[in-house]
């Protein structure tokens, strides 16, 4: 499962697909959930949770770069502030086979700002381009950073502005913009996702002013109208919480940007058969993987009992694919 290959050389973001990609979020988006998300959606990008760059580095969990080939197009996202020791740990991604390495400063969360990375970082763009540049002469695939609009007081465009100048002198050719600012303090991660206003016009003002840069926005979009509104501006959409609560939506929205027969929701379960029962022959509690399954049926006649069958048997011992066999009958029968 883990990948071991040499680094490749790639000559930067062109003629990559951008045009949708899937967050790098804490706690979900492991490599069960992302072989799940590549069934239902064959051209996204996938992202890691954020790893730090200590964790691969100073504590060796090497073990954190686990990860699939039919995950590619993959990208590891890292979280850090000293230059030598995130090139290092780009080094690693390169080594294990993965396409991107993504920056993460955007994260609000306390524990992440103790250590001197995530969205305090927009205060300091010169450390963030001095840590772009070891990266990048560190790997030859892409560098990206993803970024807020803004933080706390700092709320201007010139701040997003100057920020965007310095990746740019760093070599960043893809930015990913979540479109709200951060507030350090006062406000809860969640909070954060919440309550500071969505502001899709500065970013589109940024693709504007940097057309030479990729521009990926992120931040409130759930609908396949939704994506289709912001592509006709930028370079791409990236969705959070709304692929992991409603992931059948990841499915719809490749039919419509690439006209892609829309499978049924059982045949991707089906399809992902051979890889539950190869992780139950490892050891993997189907309780691993059947959490990241619970919004399949969104919205679907039959959703609750799925969710409920999963949810109840999941970690019983010796569940196995009977138990998804199980919850999917409801489904098919009001289908």
């Amino acid at each position: 499962m883990f990948a071991t290959t040499s680094p490749r050389t790639v000559p930067a973001a062109e003629g990559v697909d951008w045009r949708v990609c899937i967050a790098p979020m804490m706690d979900w988006t492991d490599r069960h959930c992302r072989y799940f998300h590549r069934l239902l959606s064959p051209r996204a990008r996938l992202y890691t949770e954020m790893v730090t760059s200590a964790a691969l580095v100073r504590g060796g969990q090497l073990r954190l770069l686990e990860h699939s080939q039919q995950e590619h197009p993959l990208a590891l996202q890292l979280g850090g502030s000293e230059p030598r020791e995130l090139a290092q740990a780009a080094r690693f991604g390169a080594e294990a086979g993965y396409d991107e390495i993504n920056l993460n400063v955007g994260c609000p969360s306390d524990r992440v700002q103790s250590g001197r990375f995530g969205a305090c970082l927009m205060r300091e763009p010169a450390l963030v381009g001095d840590c772009v540049k070891a990266m990048r002469d560190a790997v030859g695939i892409p560098v990206t950073v993803k970024c807020r609009i803004g933080v706390d007081d700092q709320d201007d465009y010139a701040g997003l502005q100057h920020f965007t100048e310095t990746m740019l002198q760093a070599g960043v050719e893809v930015l990913v913009v979540h479109a709200r600012k951060a507030w350090l303090q006062g406000l809860s991660p969640k909070e954060n996702r919440e309550i500071p206003p969505l502001d899709y016009e500065r970013v589109y003002r940024l693709k504007r002013e940097f057309p030479q840069l990729v521009v990926v926005i992120n931040g409130g979009i759930t609908t396949v109208a939704e994506v289709q509104a912001h592509l006709a501006r930028l370079d791409g959409v990236m969705l959070g919480r709304a692929a992991y609560h409603d992931p059948y939506l990841l499915a719809q929205i490749e039919a419509a940007l690439c006209g892609e027969p829309l499978p049924t929701r059982e045949s991707v379960l089906q399809h992902l058969r051979p890889y539950v029962e190869a992780e139950l022959a490892r050891g993997t509690a189907l309780k691993h993987i059947s959490r990241h399954l619970l919004g399949l049926y969104q919205g679907e006649p039959g959703a609750r009992a799925f969710r409920r069958t999963l949810s109840e048997g999941a970690h019983l011992p010796g569940a196995g694919w009977a138990l998804l066999e199980q919850a999917m009958a409801p489904c098919s029968v009001a289908a």
